[in-house]
């Protein structure tokens, strides 16, 4: 993988700031050069499966946490805990992905790697 192209940015940076957000990823899929750079594009659609399953699971918490009658203690740690390790696992892959590293999630990695190698 190489360390820059003409835009001045690296493919690792394009790759880590793919999580920042969703915009960036989109972003990436379709300017040049970084949609040529196969590294770029697996990250950038990972972390939009990454993001649409955060969303799901968040959306999934919330409704369980609704219709499961339990304690205000409870819940709150089941969520905070839930979102916990969904943060950890964006820190994880955001470091990875500015390190040079292809760390593939569970599941997500196999569909990002079968998109950006379309």
């Amino acid at each position: 993988m190489p360390d820059s192209n003409p835009s001045g940015l690296s493919d690792n940076a394009a790759a880590g700031i793919a999580y920042i957000t969703l915009i960036p990823a989109v972003l990436f899929l379709i300017l040049e050069p970084f949609k040529k750079s196969a590294y770029v594009r697996f990250h950038a659609w990972q972390s939009i499966f990454f993001f649409v399953a955060w969303a799901v699971i968040d959306i999934l918490v919330g409704v369980v946490q609704n219709l499961v009658p339990s304690t205000v203690f409870l819940t709150l740690t089941v969520l905070q805990l839930v979102g916990l390790a969904i943060f950890v696992v964006w820190i994880f892959v955001f470091v990875s992905a500015f390190n040079g590293k292809l760390f593939k999630l569970p599941i997500i990695g196999g569909l990002a790697e079968r998109q950006a190698n379309r």
